[in-house]
């Protein structure tokens, strides 16, 4: 199935950056995305089975292209609603859904992948695609964030082969030869302890600049912040989701050697680091979409933290990375609607927004609500758990200053968007205000939904998927 996917999804994107019709690139997006929910519902049925030499479906591997599967639905329909208020070149249209296509499938190589260097391989196709999606309105900040986040992100990556390099020296001292992750896991213990750590080093590093930790975040802000509204949710999502597994799939390996406790050490410096910047940023920060990247560093760095402090945290870093991916991609959704109506993606410009748009006002007032971990916010469970994990791990003071970091954030975010939802805009232009129909923010109220559902009402399919996820961890 896979190889029929990849052929599939190659043709698709061949023909929509040679296609110049509208309808054409509509009917051939459908396509894929029937195709990728087709690769999702059979990979969830044939979980363990090797493919393609280099490719298994592990449960978290799962997890990841459900999430990829649900998101991109509402990404390709807002892309349609894009392309439809504005004018754009047939050209330009045609490259955009073309990168899409090869971003999600880039992704589902890198979900799938049982081979740390394939893994590498597909998360660096990631980068070239999503420089296409970040430099689409082709402009001068355009340019300089596509710059940029190719800057970065080739530098990191290349870091993270420079592990995998050291990471076959390890091998070659023990007479082995394969890359894959169950060889890996299985000889972990037999593999030098000094190598390893320059490689954890090296692939942590590299895979931070997709995930959006510290220390390499500072590309994956611009490019959410500088690409269309579609593409970001998907940056801060599935996206996202590849750095988060690069660096899980690690450390994962790493659980089964003398030096785990040291790598959750990195993990939680890193994960602290990330939340105490994402905090002083959103203090200063105004463009509606760069507050929102910098809440998902905020959660990342949670996500990190919890994979530091044993169990419970194993199973809340998972649970906090899904319902994590379907709140932030809604609230980048409905970002798209705030910039057609005002024409500004800061806030200053903006106010008032219940009176011009109710449906998607109170898209971002349950999104704020959810992402601050209030109840019933299937957030609030995960949160509390990874709180309970640092707490019964004996980190007591990281847990009270990441409470106060928390709060600090919370209000941060909270007078931006109530700025926005309730106080009068500064000369307002209703005249050439956009009237959004309330129809078009269905989709984000479905992702919040589901963020309640999962977090209070988990299906027991979805717990078992996690429970795999983490059982060859210890504890």
């Amino acid at each position: 199935m896979l190889g029929t996917y990849f052929t599939g999804a190659l043709v698709i994107s061949l023909l929509l950056l040679l296609n110049r019709k509208k309808n054409w690139n509509y009917i051939l997006s459908v396509a894929f995305l029937i195709l990728q929910c087709i690769l999702t519902v059979y990979e969830f049925n044939h979980q363990g089975i090797q493919e393609l030499k280099y490719f298994t479906a592990d449960a978290l591997a799962v997890i990841l292209l459900v999430i990829s599967c649900i998101i991109s639905v509402p990404a390709i329909w807002h892309s349609y609603i894009y392309f439809s208020k504005g004018k754009w070149l047939p050209r330009e249209q045609s490259i955009y859904f073309s990168a899409l296509v090869i971003l999600l499938t880039s992704l589902s190589g890198a979900y799938l992948s049982g081979h740390i260097a394939v893994t590498w391989i597909f998360v660096e196709l990631t980068t070239f695609s999503a420089s296409a999606l970040v430099y689409h309105r082709r402009n001068l900040r355009t340019l300089e964030g596509t710059w940029k986040y190719l800057f970065v992100c080739t530098v990191s990556l290349t870091l993270v082969f420079i592990g995998i390099l050291f990471l076959t020296m390890a091998l070659q001292q023990v007479g082995l030869k394969n890359l894959s992750y169950s060889n890996l896991l299985a000889n972990a213990p037999l593999l030098n302890t000094f190598w390893l750590k320059i490689a954890f080093l090296f692939i942590f590093t590299g895979y931070t600049c997709k995930a959006g930790l510290v220390p390499m975040y500072t590309a994956d802000i611009d490019a959410k912040d500088k690409a269309p509204s579609p593409a970001g949710a998907l940056f801060s999502s599935v996206l996202l989701n590849a750095g988060f597994l690069g660096i899980f799939r690690f450390y994962l390996i790493l659980s089964h050697t003398g030096i785990f406790s040291w790598a959750g050490q990195i993990l939680m410096i890193s994960g602290f680091l990330s939340i105490f910047v994402a905090s002083v940023y959103m203090y200063k920060v105004k463009n509606i979409k760069r507050m929102f990247a910098y809440s998902s560093m905020e959660h990342i760095g949670l996500i990190m933290l919890a994979l530091a402090c044993g169990p419970i945290g194993f199973y809340a870093a998972i649970l906090h990375l899904v319902l994590h991916s379907f709140t932030k991609s809604s609230l980048f959704f409905q970002t798209g609607q705030v910039y057609r109506i005002y024409k500004s993606k800061s806030v200053y410009d903006t106010g008032d927004y219940f009176r011009y748009n109710l449906a998607g006002a109170l898209v971002l007032l349950s999104g704020f609500f959810i992402l601050s971990a209030l109840p019933p916010s299937g957030m609030f469970i995960s949160e509390f758990l990874i709180l309970r994990s640092l707490f019964e791990s004996n980190h007591y003071w990281i847990l009270a200053v990441v409470l106060l970091l928390l709060t600090w954030i919370i209000w941060s975010m909270g007078k931006n968007i109530f700025k926005l939802l309730f106080i009068p805009a500064v000369e307002p232009q209703e005249m050439s205000m956009e009237k959004i129909p309330p129809w078009e923010s269905l989709s984000q109220f479905i992702l919040l939904a589901l963020v309640v559902y999962l977090g209070l009402n988990p299906p027991f399919a979805f717990t078992e998927l996690i429970h795999n996820a983490i059982k060859n961890l210890p504890g």
